[in-house]
């Protein structure tokens, strides 16, 4: 809430993912949102985002006190650790996206290249 742009107070997060336990597998955690820019899918009501090793995760934020997750996909773990960084565990690395105003998702992995997905919500 930013009524008082002096005081900002948060009034909801986003849920954790509860389908594994991703913090115990690697790098776990937002990385990166899609951008409403022109051209691509706009909404005021959907988030998509990020999450390294938990995939990619869209929520519903049409009631901003309690957002819920609508969908989500985590890619398979790669053959081979393509990331030079040393320390990094072979496990799946989503960093960007992308969605298109037909709803097609083009999603980077550090570590297995580009996924292309369709989101029908």
């Amino acid at each position: 809430d930013v009524r008082a742009p002096e005081n900002p107070v948060p009034i909801a997060t986003l849920p954790t993912p509860r389908d594994r336990d991703y913090c115990s597998l690697g790098t776990f955690g937002p990385h990166n949102l899609h951008e409403n820019r022109p051209g691509s899918m706009q909404s005021e009501e959907t988030i998509f985002a990020t999450y390294n090793n938990a995939g990619v995760r869209v929520f519903d934020i049409k009631d901003q006190f309690s957002p819920k997750e609508i969908a989500h996909w985590v890619p398979p773990i790669p053959a081979k650790l393509i990331d030079p960084r040393p320390n990094i565990a072979l496990d799946a690395k989503t960093a960007d996206l992308f969605v298109t105003a037909e709803g097609l998702m083009f999603v980077s992995d550090w570590n297995a290249g580009m996924h292309v997905l369709e989101y029908k919500g």
